[in-house]
């Protein structure tokens, strides 16, 4: 379980597609502390470290991930936000996030809005029932305030702190990103679908 919190942006130092995708990701983290099994959100991934050395680890990504997810996209030098799993007293400051991805959204915009930046993303229909006003959603494994709602897609604000520490500074419209509903949004939207 994650925060949405970025707490390092890593880079993709190598990708093998043979079977399972083994990709290598240099990260600023103290990978001496890092164990092997440990699960890590790679831009919104869970993914288990398999191996690790002195400034990078190394995860797999299944066929069935590579479907789901973004991650057939990277490719060397590819930026990945980074987040270790959540330990019991740490600070939750975004919102719960399972590193599940549910769909995979677009960056339709990208406009000033003040300091800040104003991302709009394109999503399934399916997800887009989930998604509320001033509600969370989880983007590239970020925890974000959901700013606008429409049929097709929602729009963010990210503040200049968040574009430094994570890979939307580097986005242009068309990436495609990994996008993680709300799980209390979901509950809910079951509940309700009962009666």
């Amino acid at each position: 379980m994650f925060t949405g919190i970025v707490t390092d942006l890593g880079t993709v130092r190598s990708v093998r597609r043979t079977g399972d995708t083994r990709l290598e990701i240099a990260t600023g983290f103290d990978t001496a502390t890092v164990p092997v099994g440990a699960s890590i959100a790679c831009s919104g991934v869970c993914l288990t470290v398999t191996e690790r050395g002195t400034g990078w680890f190394a995860v797999s990504a299944s066929a069935e991930t590579l479907a789901c997810t973004t991650i057939g996209d990277w490719r060397e030098d590819t930026a990945v936000n980074l987040e270790r799993s959540l330990r019991i007293g740490d600070e939750l400051g975004g919102h719960l996030v399972f590193g599940h991805v549910d769909g995979v959204g677009c960056i339709e915009a990208i406009r000033p809005d003040g300091d800040s930046q104003r991302f709009t993303f394109s999503a399934a229909p399916d997800l887009m029932r989930y998604v509320a006003v001033k509600g969370s959603i989880a983007v590239d494994g970020v925890s974000l305030t959901v700013n606008e709602v429409a049929d097709e897609g929602f729009g963010v604000n990210l503040i200049p702190h968040t574009l430094a520490v994570t890979a939307f500074g580097r986005s242009r419209v068309g990436d495609r990103v990994n996008l993680e509903i709300d799980m209390i949004a979901r509950y809910v939207a079951r509940l309700l679908s009962r009666d």
